[in-house]
């Protein structure tokens, strides 16, 4: 059975086991139970401890965005500039590709409303969050994604159509709606990419 590793943010622990429901039957669908992906460089490191236990992986599907672009008080910067996201970014696509994965990367969701909630996953950490700061990233993101032939899982669009984008009440996470729509979204962009690949 072909497999399948989930990376990315507690956006993505909002849909990883609906899109490893989704796909039981045809693909092995892995990702951190318990540890949230955060920014570019963690998820980096998280994927190279997933290639040290299992391997090979035929597909990783991976999101970040909302952590590098924080600014948390006191720092008055972004975790990860534009150039160090970008610079993550790729060496996440490298790292991927060099273990023998196809890469899918998704866009990160739309805000409704700017402001500020608690990370939902443990880590109390504190997000700010403004759609201007999202799409510079998606842009950089979609740019590179461009260059180095990569899928992109374009969530940014799917969220739009939803009731206010699909948020939940902190504004940041999204609706059990938002997260199956999500997840079938992905689900189908694994098929399209895994269906005419050779078991």
């Amino acid at each position: 059975m072909k497999r399948v590793l989930l990376l990315g943010d507690s956006i993505r622990m909002g849909y990883d086991k609906k899109v490893r429901s989704l796909l039981k039957e045809e693909y092995e669908v892995i990702f951190s139970e318990e540890d949230n992906g955060r920014f570019a460089a963690y998820t980096l490191w998280q994927a190279n401890q997933f290639f040290k236990q299992y391997g090979h992986f035929d597909l990783v599907h991976w999101n970040n965005g909302y952590w590098d672009m924080n600014i948390e008080a006191p720092m008055t910067e972004a975790i990860h500039p534009l150039d160090e996201y970008e610079n993550y970014l790729r060496r996440i696509i490298r790292l991927s590709r060099q273990n023998g994965a196809q890469v899918v990367f998704a866009t990160t969701t739309p805000i409704y409303e700017d402001g500020e909630a608690l990370d939902n996953t443990g880590t109390e950490a504190s997000i700010n969050y403004c759609n201007d700061w999202v799409v510079r990233y998606n842009e950089t993101a979609c740019r590179i994604m461009e260059s180095e032939g990569v899928p992109v899982n374009d969530l940014y669009s799917l969220c739009l159509k939803g009731p206010r984008y699909y948020k939940c009440e902190d504004m940041l996470h999204l609706t059990e709606e938002g997260y199956w729509e999500i997840a079938k979204q992905t689900s189908e962009m694994i098929r399209s990419l895994l269906a005419f690949e050779m078991p």
